[in-house]
């Protein structure tokens, strides 16, 4: 965070936004790691992702047993228009990731993923072992 003298008869206000912007902006171009909550139920996992500013076609969602990977892109700001200058900006695109392990395997066809007011929910269903069988002895 900056500090901005109010005082300071030698720099202008909007000098100091001009290098407060440039810093907000290499910080948000980093790769975030999403929070995120899980919960477990007989047939399944909850797990709620924050994934602010992201379109549901920008989240990636990769399962592979146990392993769940979510990643997604946000669109920086709008563009500016004609006649317009940027004089301070702090909203940048922004990328974000997140891997985990479950206890359990997943069943990709039957869980679901839904993108609401920036919180991805995912529905994952475990993966229902097969039914033992008996061999006859000959």
């Amino acid at each position: 965070m900056f500090l901005v003298p109010l005082t300071s008869p030698s720099r202008s206000l909007s000098h100091f936004a001009r290098i407060a912007a440039c810093a907000a902006e290499a910080a948000n171009t980093a790769q975030r790691s999403p929070a995120l909550d899980v919960a477990e139920s007989d047939s399944g996992y909850s797990i709620s992702v924050d994934l602010p500013g992201v379109n549901k076609q920008d989240v990636k969602i990769a399962i592979d047993g146990r392993q769940v990977s979510v990643s997604a892109q946000a669109s920086s700001a709008a563009a500016q228009t004609d006649g317009e200058r940027i004089i301070y900006r702090e909203r940048s695109a922004a990328s974000f990731a997140r891997s985990f392990t479950l206890p359990e395997e997943i069943d990709q066809d039957a869980s679901l993923a839904k993108l609401d007011n920036g919180v991805l929910s995912l529905k994952l269903s475990k993966k229902r072992s097969a039914a033992a069988k008996h061999l006859t002895v000959n």
